[in-house]
């Protein structure tokens, strides 16, 4: 019999798309990575009884990066990376394995068929699974086809089977273009990123941002964001004038008039209109007018649009108060409730629906809803209006409910865009609100003023998106021409323009999608970008406002080359790459041609980086006027200064030498105590009391001593054989999760002691209320691990009797188990499960799995020993 291979690109959606494949009749196991599942069942496919494997994967299979050298900023100069500098795909996520998990599952089966997302980077990840796969499988015989496409846009039973019964061909261009995509990025985004950065940061000490970044559609973002700024700051409030009238109707009422001219900016001159009206007393009906009129229902629902929404605080939300969704959160929550099969696939750019689309199958689904039950039924049995007529964009159908949910079922971020695209599908599917508007024109005097009222006939679809009601006005009365009422009051009122507010998240999306920057999956990633990198904050009603790096970055880049920071190029750029998606295009050539732009740009950029620079000075601080005296300099012996303004790092003014350190923790100085090498005090960083900590070297961990060692390491995996902070003196044994790590003791985290891996995240607390613990040069003769002496307080001392001290390994030794709640490690440690790994070591410095140690896939219920949480 042979196999099929399924993949899909989430594991929720492959457990989805199997069971309803397969009818529920399917078994499941975990693939070797520990991550993505396995489902298999038997069925038939071209004809012929077959084997279904249908596994996923997790996002991109593999990214692209430069290579060895071109990697480390110091050794290159960044104007290589345009062309030298060659690139190579290396797998996305190590740690999942998944180009091995691929293969091992991929061995011997005979076809494969794609379930990845329906866009241009579900095509590239199509073709980065066929190259880990299509070597492994067995091979075609007389032209065979053995590679299909299943294109769907909904995770139904209806949608699924339809795409299972219409295989089609992944789309090679489509890939190509997300190619050409990345590689512009990365070249184009690398250089000018490494450039400013180190330029910048190794003047300025309070920028705030430990990456100076550029990138091709992240900076015109940014320059959208600063070039409202810059029109509130240049804004002059001018002083203007109008006239407002009020009449009386009866005893109790009255109506308010709006002047014709609506305001003048000259006060004489509305004074003198002043005094022509206010001495009338009536006002006389010049016409009268009442129109029925429409307000349209709303397009059906893509992706910008819900984006858009979802930040303005989600429609009808916003009247109770709650904040807005950021488009990076929203777009997450979307992309969940289509995994879960709650909505359609939320990437498109289409507004109209195909007219071969089953509207009221969805409908349907919300017919028992008891939010809005009783407008789907009416709905169906009066039969629903067509949607409106809207952009095919060729890609996937509008957003749309597929089924229905509860808040109790999604909880409350989910639920609330789901509610939303909910309504808006059914007030797609709904009529329009008529209304209607009337107007009465009066004369008081020689000058003219206007009242208008709405009255609502029908409302239409704003019965289900509320927000979008006609506002209740008061009813004008019944008057016809010639018709008078007396005149109650006329005043003048002075007001002042106001400048215009920042940008919302709402508006700078329309803003991008206008000018073409970026994609619909995109968008999200460069507004959280320029938030992530301090170039704006988000204020109330999620508002952008640039801070002071942003500004002088947009103003830089307008002083030197406007087009880095205009929309325009970009806008061209990706003009290009849907052609290349179109297949109208050459790949190399759309690729050569804009590196070559923007390598002369990059080089102008440098040759004139002086005039940005004029302006950092006006806003930053020099390296040596910042910051605050901390540690001594091996070399000079002064004080260096810790600036601790991201990036944190410590800066010696006297030798001009900056040593950058590890990043969100803190800093302090070591007991004054000195690095064995070059004479540097050291600095202990800490995530905080209950996560860990280490000393460093500055020096050392900006110029790393030995072979074995990388920048950026601290003393607990420096490999010194005689320091007493080093790896060699504080090591333990081999981390109990991770593949390299070794668990280092603390030794400044008394009382409450604790040993951490130098590598991953797992922290243990162990030997409460100690007065000391050494590690000791003895090594446990069952495992190798260092044994650990431990000196306890007296009165809480836990060993037998009056004892105090004792000598031991925490993995092996029954007493320090117990210390330690050793349930993790006993689990899985070789000594307590038997079998070949029992005599295998586990000692301090190894970087070697033992034999018998299991990976850190395990189960969660082994996974609290060891007191170790993840920080």
């Amino acid at each position: 019999m042979k196999t099929v291979l399924m993949v899909a690109e989430k594991p929720s959606l492959a457990q989805s798309i199997a069971k309803i494949l397969s009818r529920g009749s399917m078994s499941s196991h975990k693939g070797l990575n520990g991550t993505c599942s396995v489902h298999e069942y038997t069925g038939t496919f071209a004809g012929q009884p077959v084997h279904f494997k249908m596994t996923s994967v997790c996002g991109h299979v593999m990214t692209l990066d430069f290579l060895g050298k071109y990697n480390k900023w110091d050794k290159v100069d960044p104007a290589e990376l345009f062309s030298q500098a060659p690139t190579e795909k290396k797998e996305a996520n190590p740690k999942l394995n998944m180009v091995k998990f691929l293969q091992v599952e991929g061995r011997g089966c005979d076809y494969i068929v794609l379930w990845l997302d329906c866009d241009k980077e579900g095509e590239n990840i199509c073709f980065e699974v066929l190259d880990a796969v299509l070597p492994v499988m067995n091979q075609a015989h007389g032209g065979e086809k053995t590679v299909f496409r299943a294109r769907f846009s909904s995770i139904t039973d209806t949608d699924i089977c339809n795409a299972m019964a219409r295989l089609g061909e992944p789309d090679h261009n489509e890939a190509l273009s997300v190619d050409a995509r990345q590689e512009l990025d990365l070249r184009i985004g690398c250089a000018f990123t490494r450039f400013q950065t180190k330029y910048f940061q190794g003047k300025y000490g309070n920028l705030d941002s430990s990456l100076i970044s550029f990138g091709p559609c992240q900076t015109p973002t940014l320059g959208f964001c600063v070039e409202r700024h810059d029109k509130i700051q240049s804004f002059k409030p001018e002083t203007y004038w109008v006239l407002q009238a009020k009449v009386n109707t009866d005893k109790d009422r009255s109506l308010l008039l709006d002047w014709d001219r609506v305001r003048v900016f000259d006060r004489e001159i509305a004074q003198m209109f002043l005094n022509m009206t206010k001495l009338e007393k009536e006002a006389q009906v010049e016409a009268t007018s009442r129109k029925e009129k429409a307000k349209q229902r709303p397009l059906a629902l893509n992706t910008v649009e819900m984006l858009r929404v979802a930040s303005s605080s989600l429609g009808w939300l916003s009247l109770l108060s709650l904040t807005g969704m950021g488009p990076q959160h929203a777009m997450q929550t979307a992309e969940r409730l289509y995994t879960q099969g709650y909505i359609s696939y939320p990437r498109t750019e289409t507004t109209h629906y195909p007219e071969n689309f089953d509207l009221k199958g969805p409908l349907r689904q919300q017919a028992n809803h008891p939010a809005w039950a009783d407008t789907v039924k009416r709905l169906l049995a009066e039969g629903i209006n067509r949607p409106r007529k809207g952009h095919d964009a060729g890609d996937h159908p509008p957003i749309t409910p597929m089924r229905s949910a509860t808040e109790a079922e999604l909880g409350s971020e989910a639920w609330r865009l789901y509610e939303y695209i909910t309504r808006h599908f059914i007030a797609t599917v709904s009529y329009d609100c008529k209304y209607l508007q009337s107007s009465i024109s009066f004369r008081i005097g020689p000058e003219h003023f206007t009242c208008t009222g709405k009255t609502v006939i029908s409302p239409g679809f704003t019965e289900i998106m509320p927000w979008q009601s006609v506002p209740l006005e008061e009813n004008l009365p019944t008057c016809q021409k010639g018709d008078t009422f007396p005149v109650s009051e006329v005043k003048m009122l002075e007001k002042q323009t106001s400048p215009p507010d920042y940008l919302t998240e709402a508006e700078l999306i329309t803003l991008m999608e206008k000018h073409g920057i970026g994609t619909d999956a995109s968008i999200p990633v460069h507004i959280n970008n320029i938030c992530q990198r301090n170039y704006v904050v988000v204020e109330s009603g999620r508002r952008l406002k640039p801070t002071n790096l942003g500004i002088v970055l947009v103003h830089g880049y307008y002083k030197i080359d406007a087009e880095l920071v205009l929309p325009t190029i970009r806008s061209a750029v990706e003009k290009q790459l849907n052609l290349i998606a179109q297949g109208k295009a050459d790949y190399r050539q759309v690729l050569g041609h804009t590196l070559d732009i923007f390598k002369r740009k990059f080089h102008y950029f440098v040759d004139s980086i002086a005039g940005m620079d004029e302006l950092m000075e006006v806003s930053f601080s020099p390296l040596a006027a910042t910051g605050k005296p901390l540690s001594r300099c091996g070399k000079c012996h002064r004080f260096m200064k810790y600036i601790q303004a991201k990036p944190s790092r410590l800066h010696c003014s006297h030798c001009d030498e900056t040593y950058t350190l590890p990043q969100n923790g803190t800093i302090k100085l070591y007991k004054e105590l000195r690095c064995p090498l070059d004479d540097f005090e050291l600095v202990l960083w800490s995530s905080g009391s209950r996560g860990k900590s280490y000393p460093l070297c500055p020096y050392c961990s900006n110029h790393p001593p030995f072979r074995d060692m990388k920048k950026g390491m601290g003393c607990n995996e420096c490999t010194h054989p005689t320091c007493q902070h080093s790896l060699s003196m504080l090591g333990i044994g081999q981390c109990v999760e991770c593949e390299n790590g070794v668990l280092v003791l603390d030794p400044t985290s008394g009382p409450k002691w604790k040993v951490a891996c130098n590598k991953c995240n797992v922290v243990a607390h162990c030997f409460e209320n100690a007065h000391r613990v050494r590690v000791s040069a003895d090594t446990c003769s069952a495992c190798e691990a260092a044994l650990l002496d431990v000196d306890f307080n007296k009165a809480k001392s836990p060993l037998p009797g009056d004892e105090t001290q004792h000598t031991g390994c925490v993995f092996c030794d029954p007493i320090f188990q117990e210390l330690v709640e050793l349930k993790h490690a006993a689990s899985c440690h070789p000594m307590h499960r038997g079998g070949p790994g029992r005599r295998q070591g586990r000692g301090r410095a190894r970087g070697r799995r033992p034999a018998g140690k299991p990976s850190a896939r395990r189960p969660k219920d082994k996974m609290s020993a060891l007191a170790a949480y993840f920080v």
